[in-house]
């Protein structure tokens, strides 16, 4: 790696986005949105739909598989105040499956909207699932860092978490939209392909594929595959301080099986990302197989890629080379899926392992989001946006798309 691009100032990766500008609701036809293609510097229109024309044979697409949970709670207090519970990650049982599978009771780490108005008591409500009537309540616990530790309770032992969330809970839709979440959001918030629940945001790159999409890629001899991290709150997270050094990444999870990094090392360890959720997924894997190697009797819980950790630890090994690495470490300890978590820090010196071709849309000024667009077209983010902008396309959640060839 080159040196660490902890002095960088924010202030130089701002643009002017008009509110017009943002994409407030998606289109009616997901794969008719417009697709900014960026190839070695020359930069083109077209349409999603011809995505499948601009890859090769043989490429390997990776998606982020990850689902949107419906994970705003609202309560309402004796006095007549609502409080919002806004479900960020698991906390007991920590995995999001067995989570989702509770039965009785479970606990989250949360952002508590009105939390003034919630100093201590449980809130409870009444809520109808399966047509039956039970009792939520939610218990206020111990404060750690931002968020709170809330321990949910239900007085039914054939209702899930899931079950609560699917019915009671509602998706959390970006907060840049300025709007309420409405009822098609819980479509066109997801996309085509989500299967594994726990993210609070969509990795929205995904958004504009289409079964048909995914056909023609299928035919033409794409090859796809998917990776799981569920995309956290801090995603929106913005940056505040002068350099970025004095930026906290937000931690994700992440989950790869061995047969998706086997896929990945077959083709010679280079694969197009779609969403930046992938591309952070795919560049950590990088550096967990770094890290085994330098401690081959790691626990994946201490494979936790640390923020700068790819500027701070230098190494020779080859995409390749790493990912098996991981591959070996997963046939030593008998499992069929990596768990871990990264809070990796891509931006501008930051050299990209495994992604060669990037599907992203178009990101909010002065965010890490920005950052890692312009290390992976060498700086030259600024063409880029202006020709979206002058091109009328539409930003952020529900907006275009562009696909970066650098």
């Amino acid at each position: 790696m080159k040196e660490s691009p902890k002095h960088i100032q924010i202030k130089d990766f701002n643009y002017p986005l008009p509110d017009e500008r943002i994409a407030k609701y998606p289109l009616a036809h997901r794969d008719q949105s417009k697709l900014l293609v960026y190839n070695k510097g020359k930069i083109e229109e077209s349409i999603f739909s011809n995505l499948p024309s601009f890859l090769d044979e043989h490429e390997l697409v990776i998606f982020n598989n990850t689902r949107v949970i419906q994970a705003r709670l609202y309560f309402k207090k004796e006095t007549g105040a609502t409080i919002e519970v806004f479900c960020l990650e698991p906390h007991q049982p920590h995995d999001y499956n067995l989570n989702f599978q509770q039965t009785k009771e479970c606990s989250w780490l949360c952002m508590i909207g009105n939390a003034k108005k919630w100093k201590t008591g449980i809130l409870k409500r009444d809520l109808e699932i399966k047509g039956q009537i039970i009792e939520l309540c939610a218990e206020r616990g111990e404060t750690m860092g931002t968020s709170h530790c809330i321990h949910f309770s239900w007085n039914n032992d054939a209702i899930t978490f899931a079950d609560i969330l699917d019915v009671f809970g509602e998706l959390p839709i970006p907060p840049y939209l300025n709007r309420d979440t409405e009822e098609n959001d819980k479509k066109t918030y997801q996309t085509v392909y989500s299967k594994i629940k726990g993210s609070v945001a969509a990795p929205t790159a995904g958004l504009h594929f289409t079964p048909e999409v995914l056909e023609q890629l299928h035919k033409k001899g794409v090859d796809m595959d998917e990776v799981t991290l569920h995309v956290g709150a801090g995603t929106f997270k913005p940056v505040k301080s002068d350099e970025i050094a004095d930026h906290d990444m937000h931690t994700e999870y992440i989950a790869v099986r061995k047969s998706t990094i086997k896929d990945i090392i077959n083709h010679g360890g280079q694969v197009v990302a779609v969403g930046t959720t992938s591309v952070r997924t795919l560049e950590s894997l990088y550096h967990i197989g770094v890290s085994i190697k330098n401690n081959p009797d790691i626990s994946e819980e201490e494979m936790h890629v640390q923020q700068w950790q790819p500027y701070d630890v230098k190494s020779n090994l080859t995409a390749t080379e790493s990912l098996q690495e991981i591959v070996n470490y997963l046939d030593r300890h008998h499992l069929d899926i990596l768990h871990t978590s990264t809070q990796i820090m891509i931006a501008p010196s930051y050299e990209y392992k495994i992604v060669k071709k990037m599907i992203t849309n178009f990101h909010q000024p002065q965010s890490t989001l920005l950052l890692l667009v312009s290390a992976f077209v060498k700086g030259d983010w600024k063409s880029i946006y202006h020709f979206a902008l002058d091109h009328n396309f539409r930003f952020l959640s529900y907006g275009d798309s562009s696909l970066l060839i650098p």
